[in-house]
């Protein structure tokens, strides 16, 4: 046997060790032995070995797979010539060889379309384009067998699908110029192929039990769907909201979809496929109805309409296939999209518009009833009705719409179908609907529009349920006997009224308000806090946690009708109240909902997401104006400014065994209440201390346990009340922000109690349970909150910092001797402290309470050492884990446009490497999608280039007094030119090739990038102009030459603001120019911009 036989034979049986071994092991090892096959030099001619000589599907799989990441690779490009060779291979192999495994086929297509999009681009010697005759190689395929006619369609739909996803190692604008291009020159020819063979395909009646005929028509409605939904404007939008998408067909596929036989081809598709495939034509069908409307004039659009109307009335006459799920839920798209896309009063002008809206009114009823039916499909039956009812009020057709008989039809059906539910679920087990919180709140959000519409009605139906329902729940909680299972139906049903009655009550900010309204509104309020009443008094013994939140739910949707400045006094709800409960006025009804506030934090303190809702409706009620003023002459409220303590809210305590994660509800709870206490502050101290005085007992407490040294106290017990006391003392923080508010607060804090925090920060350092709460109440103070830090001649704006710094340090010194985390652990562990610790010097260094040079003046190293302790952590992140997670790539480029801001003279003097580090996580951070983030980078880089310029333009000027500032900062320009030249590509990529939107932030820093590189600038200058088209090049010399028209050898604000404006012409000439030009000229020039 040869040595290559050897080496075959070995790589197979490494093949089969990793995809049949049942030993963990042996599939390791055969994996690392694979991954040094793949590194290796030689591995491109094993890999064709492998694919000509291999008996083993697996080794073929491995030799496809190792070729892509070969022709992927961004570093050690293979040659085009190489690259071409591979591609002609890969076809001629899937052409020649029969019967390859499926996976195979799939490995060697993506083979095949990743060579094709990295070299769409590329172009010979000659300048002939290599790699786009597409179709015409294709063709040959779908000419050929049925096996080859599969492999050719999917071949189609691979590319297809790739050329519309971004490559996470390739730039976005690379992305979107290759998509671009392959959207002019070959998408429409793909869809209009994909429709020639699907109505081949038809008229063929395939057989679709066979196995292969399946897969062939499977496959070509997979390609007419990548069609579809291909970004044609390069939006990159969000697939989770595709319900509200439009497709932004290219102008010129108008003639495809003026001829109604593609849109009748997927109809007849829908009518004649099985349900495994009908599925993907409905998909299609919800793309056609969903293009641009500006591709019709009127007429058109309208005739568009009425074909589309009426294959959806076909469907609704025949709605057999409906009973699939898959179908069902796509047909529910497909309705939804009808509102997304046209007007009401353009759909109640089609021809069958009575016929169509009474078949979806029956439809909607019947899906309704069927509770548990593809559940996550009728959102978008629900959004269908909901649009309409809201586009009532601006319907001038003087055809009716005949929504006020049909939407009470549906909002019948949709509280009656959830009541008679009850009873199925519990009987049988099933899911109840009220548990899918989500789900609930989203179809309660669309009843509340559909509901108000022909509301007495409603009302009625509403008061009538809850009257019936209500009797029997009483009932059963009266009767001894009652059964467990009858008594958890009631409540449920209960439920769902309580839901509803607020959702419709929320409801009405969508229509203009009337007092029939507003009487019918109290009707339902009375009945609910009837019930209330009647739950509150079975507290003691027991409760239903879903009713509860029922209950919280219609108190938000109260709050905001009925509580506030916009609330009319007279309002006729409050007149019923009057008559039925004796609630007179808005206060009155306050102290029901306050009373009702603390009855749950007093019986409901273990379960979180009561107590979550309840503190987040307190939250809520704190923040009005009025409201708040009413609140505090509460007894109700004055009672627990007074009162805030475990003895009467059981969740505050620290001994019970809730998760530690839970306390963070105590936050919102101190929050609320410190509003409310500051309403009658004032300066009265004695009222703080006695607010405060909770937390006082608490800290002294923890401050006696911490001083036995670790001996006779009870751990759990002093992290929990720590964890609470930060999170308490967060809440507070917040509220006061008023700087006499905020003054009292320091001075009780400091320096009694910041010892302790900053005791506990160094004895538990490697808990993230109590570093996060004490590091983020440390932040929260360092907010110069509606400029609360204000202290006069008083040192405590210096306090303050020294105490944050000595945090920042003590925190830092110790996480930084934390070994090696799993990466599951390395955020939550590590770096989300990190992150707080970020904010927290950057809200102190922009607070503006501090003069910084006092520190340098009195030789205090509390600056010094905060940013010391920067570096080192700034250090210890990974660039990955930088741009990883958001809020830390937030915290840091917030922080480092800080410094560059007012402490440039710290980053000038950084080590050269240091000093990299920061640039390089610059020139990431202007190519990041987040806007924030990019901007931040902007201008970093501004202050960066503008010290810099300054210092080369005055060097020649340097006396022998001059400062050695700096000088470290002036060696990047000798040492490391690129890396300024590097960014200036960079901003100039953004700026001519994506869509920038922060074009005024990136104006900015690059004039001082073009200024401090000029010979360059007319380099890359040059290089851009020659690889365009030679009938572009002259425009493309203009838009330079207006650029740079009037712009002068300084940074001047004047001249700044010139070269903006300057850089506005440039880009819309520069869009101008890109538009026509789809030639082989981009590739250069992308390839030299990376």
């Amino acid at each position: 046997m040869s040595v290559i036989e050897q080496e075959i034979s070995q790589l197979e049986l490494l093949c089969r060790k990793v995809y049949e071994s049942t030993s963990a092991e042996q599939r390791s090892e055969a994996e690392k032995a694979l991954v040094i096959f793949v590194d290796s030099p030689d591995c491109l001619t094993k890999c064709q070995i492998l694919l000509e000589r291999g008996t083993s599907s697996y080794a073929q799989l491995l030799a496809s797979t190792s070729l892509t990441k070969l022709v992927c690779r961004t570093n050690n490009v293979l040659p085009t010539e190489q690259r071409r060779d591979i591609r002609n291979y890969v076809l001629n192999y899937l052409a020649t060889r029969q019967k390859l495994a499926p996976f195979v086929i799939q490995a060697l297509i993506q083979l095949w379309v990743k060579i094709t999009k990295l070299g769409w681009f590329d172009a010979d010697e000659k300048g002939d384009l290599l790699f786009r005759s597409v179709i015409d190689e294709i063709s040959q395929f779908l000419q050929g067998t049925a096996e080859h006619c599969m492999i050719g369609v999917q071949i189609l739909s691979q590319l297809t699908s790739d050329m519309n996803y971004a490559d996470s190692n390739r730039r976005l604008s690379k992305h979107r110029k290759v998509a671009a291009s392959f959207r002019d020159i070959s998408l429409l020819d793909i869809f209009t192929m994909s429709c020639r063979l699907l109505r081949q395909a038809m008229d063929k009646n395939l057989n679709y039990t066979d196995e292969t005929q399946h897969g062939f028509m499977s496959h070509l409605l997979k390609l007419a769907h990548n069609c579809l939904t291909f970004d044609f404007i390069g939006t990159a939008t969000d697939e989770s909201s595709d319900d509200l998408c439009t497709v932004q067909i290219p102008t010129n596929w108008r003639s495809v979809f003026l001829d109604f036989a593609t849109l009748d081809l997927f109809f007849s598709l829908y009518a004649a496929l099985p349900s495994s495939l009908a599925p993907m034509a409905l998909s299609c069908l919800a793309q056609i109805a969903s293009v641009r409307r500006s591709l019709f004039d009127n007429l058109e659009r309208s005739k568009f309409l009425s074909h589309l109307v009426s294959g959806i009335k076909t469907i609704l006459e025949s709605p057999q296939g409906l009973s699939d799920p898959s179908n069902y839920h796509e047909f529910c798209r497909l309705l939804a999209r009808l509102k997304s896309n046209y007007q009401l009063g353009e759909l109640v002008k089609v021809e069958n518009y009575r016929q169509v809206i009474q078949l979806i009114a029956k439809f909607t009823v019947e899906s309704l009833q069927m509770v548990h039916f593809a559940p996550n499909s009728l959102h978008y039956l629900l959004s269908l009705w909901q649009k309409m009812v809201a586009s009532m009020p601006y319907v001038k057709a003087s055809e009716p719409h005949l929504l006020e008989t049909y939407a009470p039809e549906i909002t019948t059906s949709y509280i009656t179908s959830r009541l008679e539910a009850m009873t199925t679920i519990h009987r049988e087990g099933l899911d109840d609907p009220l548990d899918d919180t989500g789900l609930l709140h989203q179809q309660l959000e669309q009843i509340s529009t559909i509901g108000r519409c022909e509301y007495d009605k409603v009302c009625q139906l509403l008061v009538q349920l809850f009257d019936q329902t209500a009797q029997a729940y009483q009932e059963s909680l009266q009767t001894n006997n009652t059964a467990q299972s009858a008594l958890q139906i009631h409540e449920g049903q209960i439920t769902w009224l309580v839901y509803i009655i607020g959702a419709v009550i929320g409801g009405r900010v969508s229509f203009a308000a009337s007092d029939d309204h507003d009487a019918m509104d109290g009707e339902l309020v009375c009945r609910v806090l009837q019930l209330m009443r009647l739950t509150d008094s079975r507290l003691p013994q027991s409760g239903c946690t879903k009713l509860e939140l029922g209950l919280l739910n219609f108190f938000e949707q109260f709050r905001k009708i009925y509580i506030g400045e916009q609330v009319q006094k007279t309002s006729q709800l409050y007149q019923r109240l009057s008559e039925v409960l004796g609630l007179t006025d808005e206060s009155m009804v306050l102290s029901v909902i306050v009373g009702k506030l603390i009855t749950n934090l007093k019986y409901w303190s273990v379960n979180e997401a009561i107590i979550a809702r309840t503190l987040q409706l307190l939250s809520d009620l704190s923040v009005g104006y009025s409201s708040v003023r009413k609140l505090v002459k509460l007894d109700a409220v004055q009672f627990m400014l007074n009162n805030h303590t475990s003895d009467h809210f059981p969740f505050l305590g620290v001994t019970n065994t809730t998760n530690i994660a839970d306390l963070r509800c105590r936050t919102t709870f101190y929050t609320a209440l410190s509003r409310l206490q500051l309403v009658d502050l004032g300066e009265e101290e004695y009222k703080f201390d006695q607010f405060m005085s909770p937390l006082t007992t608490a800290f002294e407490q923890l401050g006696n346990m911490l001083a036995m040294n670790g001996a006779g106290y009870d751990e759990t017990v002093a992290k929990r009340t720590l964890i609470g006391l930060a999170r308490d003392l967060r809440g507070v923080a917040y509220a006061f922000s008023s700087k006499l508010s905020y003054n009292m607060l320091f001075n009780w804090l400091y320096p009694t109690y910041t010892p302790i925090l900053l005791r506990v920060i160094e004895l538990w350092y490697h808990d993230q349970n109590i570093t996060t709460p004490v590091l983020k109440l440390m932040s929260e103070l360092v907010q110069n909150r509606s400029q609360r830090l204000q202290f006069d001649s008083s040192p405590n704006g210096i306090l303050l910092f020294r105490e944050s710094s000595n945090m920042l340090c003590a925190y830092g010194d110790r996480i930084l001797t934390v070994g090696d985390l799993p990466k599951d652990q390395t955020y939550s562990m590590r770096l989300k402290g990190i992150t707080v610790c970020f904010t927290m010097l950057r809200a102190a260094l922009s607070g503006g309470y501090v003069n910084f040079g006092v520190f340098k003046l009195y030789n205090d190293k509390a600056l010094d050492n905060a940013l010391e302790i920067f570096i080192k952590l700034l250090l210890s992140i990974p660039h990955s884990d930088l741009l990883e997670y958001r809020k830390l790539s937030q915290a840091f480029y917030s922080l480092l446009e800080c410094l560059a801001q007012n402490h440039i003279t710290f980053i000038s003097n950084l080590e050269l490497q240091v000093f990299l580090y920061i640039l390089s996580s610059i020139q990431e951070g202007l190519t990041s999608v987040d806007t924030v983030i990019c901007t931040c980078c902007c201008t970093t880089l501004d202050y960066i280039v503008t010290h810099l310029f300054k210092k080369l333009t005055q060097s020649s000027k340097k006396s022998r007094n001059d400062s050695h500032d700096g000088e470290a900062f002036l060696r990047i320009c000798e040492l490391q030119p690129e890396v300024f030249r590097q960014m200036l590509s960079t901003v100039m990529n953004i700026i001519m090739f994506e869509d920038c939107r922060n074009q005024w932030s990136m104006s900015r820093p690059l004039l001082g990038l073009i200024l401090l590189n000029g010979e360059y600038f007319q380099e890359l200058q040059k290089s851009i102009v020659s690889s365009q088209q030679p009938e572009k090049q002259q425009v493309m010399i203009q838009c330079f030459g207006i650029l740079m028209d009037g712009i002068e050898q300084n940074l001047n604000c004047k001249n700044r603001d010139r070269f903006t404006q300057n850089l506005a012409v440039f880009k819309r000439d520069i869009n101008e120019s890109l538009k026509t030009s789809h030639s082989r000229t981009s590739s250069p020039t992308t390839e030299m911009m990376s």
